[in-house]
């Protein structure tokens, strides 16, 4: 995109200058801390600054892409060309009764809190997902026998035509790693989650008992984007990657965990590049080696 200062102007009528930066280095915005920077990133802190911004950069023809806390994304080293919308500034989380209501950018580790808080069962298993609600809804995230349909009653969302929507759990047509929003392109703004009344203390022993788990199991250690592959059917796509050799497997400074074969982390500075790399070669030697397909859950944006 030429004549960044052009765009920058557009928005700065409804931004203030905090909010808008230009060149920003996505790799400081993703946990695994690889890819190129994006032309505008614009961090809105009320639903109207992202209805407004879709407005302006539909009405411009301008590529956009939204974004939550980026724990599920990787970024190409050639950056994004276009527009940025990171939600995280959206983050409010409301308890009434057995119910609590998050907006998009709040993280799910702060949800499960605020559950364990109010002695409210069922959260327990996003304590340890890094990730935001609004990206944990859209692909129905999970842990643990545990997944964001078990526990959502509706979600707030913002449809193709940048009107707001509540669409009901039955709506919302949740899946393994999929949603309705998903497929429709929708953006969440908020969920609402119904949980069940139990006992504080049990509900913060299972907290603790799940994060000494991924404490114990996981490269926390290194930067990543959690589980990089959806689960095949009939197989665990780590069990298939350890299975094949692949432990350890290394291109430039990304390779598989040595720790969690599921995971293809960050070890020494590496680039997108290099964690395609690692992520393409795992898929074919274990689609050579047992015939089946792995399918990346990480969300891949960008320019090589």
């Amino acid at each position: 995109m030429k004549h960044y200062q052009e765009y920058k102007n557009l928005f700065s009528n409804i931004y203030n200058e905090a909010q808008i930066q230009l060149d920003a280095k996505m790799s400081e915005h993703i946990y695994f801390k690889v890819g190129g920077p994006v032309d505008i990133l614009l961090t809105p802190n009320n639903i109207q600054q992202v209805r407004e911004a879709i407005e302006i950069c539909k009405g411009n023809e301008i590529p956009f892409y939204v974004i939550g806390n980026g724990s599920n994304l990787l970024i190409k080293d050639g950056g994004i060309r276009g527009v940025v919308i990171k939600l995280c500034e959206l983050n409010k989380i409301e308890r009434v009764g057995n119910r609590i209501t998050a907006e998009c950018g709040a993280l799910l580790k702060d949800v499960s809190a605020a559950a364990t808080e109010g002695a409210l069962a069922g959260f327990q298993f996003a304590c340890g997902i890094p990730g935001s609600v609004g990206g944990a809804v859209f692909m129905n995230a999970g842990a643990y026998d545990g997944e964001i349909s078990f526990v959502i009653e509706s979600a707030q969302v913002l449809d193709d035509n940048q009107e707001i929507k509540i669409l009901s759990k039955e709506e919302l047509n949740l899946g393994y790693r999929q949603s309705v929003v998903m497929q429709k392109g929708y953006i969440v703004l908020s969920a609402t989650f119904a949980l069940t009344p139990g006992d504080k203390e049990k509900i913060q022993a299972r907290v603790d008992e799940l994060t000494k788990r991924r404490e114990e199991r996981q490269p926390l250690e290194y930067p990543s984007a959690g589980s990089t592959f959806k689960r095949p059917e009939g197989h665990f796509a780590g069990k298939l990657i350890e299975d094949a050799g692949l432990k350890g497997f290394t291109i430039g400074g990304a390779c598989v965990s040595e720790r969690h074969a599921g995971f293809v982390i960050n070890k020494d500075n590496g680039t997108a590049k290099d964690v395609l790399g690692v992520i393409n070669h795992v898929k074919e030697e274990v689609k050579r080696q047992f015939g089946v397909d792995l399918y990346p859950e990480v969300r891949i944006l960008g320019e090589d």
